[in-house]
């Protein structure tokens, strides 16, 4: 990997490490929503990866692949910020899946189906599927979560106290049990999805060939997956909200 006067060779490098570029981009791609595209992380990653050969120092302490990874990764990522990619009104939509899921769980003593979900939304399956196609980026935790503005926030929810850390507390054992509860807790197929997803670090058309299902569809039980994490860490007892979409959404019986 060096040239005949002892530096990095870069074109090399390049060649070497477009895979990986590509690699982390595909897995990226499966927290962002669907506006983003894949040519566009790869474009920034490449530059990422061409700042990386740049700023590499041999005896720095670092192999130059795991130095490389966190310049191509931060290079993805400052494109996203620059393009404000965040969609929230799919938030919004996601939300009320969330307040969905706990009403029906409450009410069964059970995890809804897909089904159960999308008649509780008021929406056919098939938009329902839609939604948690478009929702590819939802995340198990944001910052508004912490305080919405609106009503009591989600630290005075589940702790108070004149010596709270917030850092430490969303690290604190609680959570982090609640959160292996609720993974535990999953379907099997969704479980299985996260796994391969962040134990293995397969992107979504390899989890798809590994399940015999598409590529879309493994985007949709990831963010159902994630849409009953949320549910079960951050939610609370509120009434499910009203859609924005115009429609009211029918009510779970009973709730």
């Amino acid at each position: 990997m060096y040239s005949a006067q002892g530096a990095l060779d870069r074109d090399q490098l390049v060649v070497q490490y477009a895979p990986l570029v590509k690699r982390i981009a595909f897995h990226l791609l499966a927290k962002l929503p669907p506006s983003v595209q894949a040519d566009d992380l790869i474009q920034n990653g490449m530059l990422g990866l061409i700042d990386a050969i740049g700023r590499f120092e041999d005896g720095m302490g670092a192999q130059f692949e795991t130095y490389a990874v966190q310049r191509i990764r931060g290079a993805m990522l400052d494109g996203l910020r620059e393009n404000d990619w965040a969609p929230r009104g799919v938030r919004r939509e996601m939300r009320r899946v969330e307040h969905a899921i706990q009403l029906l769980e409450h009410r069964h003593g059970r995890i809804p189906t897909e089904s159960e979900l999308a008649d509780a939304l008021g929406m056919p399956l098939a938009d329902y599927q839609r939604l948690l196609q478009d929702a590819r980026g939802h995340q198990i935790l944001y910052f508004e979560d912490l305080a919405d503005g609106e009503e009591e926030d989600y630290l005075e929810r589940n702790y108070a106290g004149p010596d709270l850390d917030p850092l430490e507390f969303l690290a604190g054992k609680d959570l982090r049990q609640g959160l292996v509860k609720a993974i535990g807790e999953l379907p099997d197929r969704e479980k299985m999805v996260m796994a391969l997803y962040y134990e293995e670090e397969l992107n979504l058309r390899e989890i798809g060939e590994v399940l015999g299902v598409t590529e879309s569809r493994v985007c949709q039980l990831h963010s159902q997956a994630v849409a009953r994490l949320r549910a079960a860490v951050i939610g609370d007892d509120r009434p499910l909200p009203k859609s924005r979409r115009g429609r009211r959404p029918k009510q779970p019986e009973g709730a």
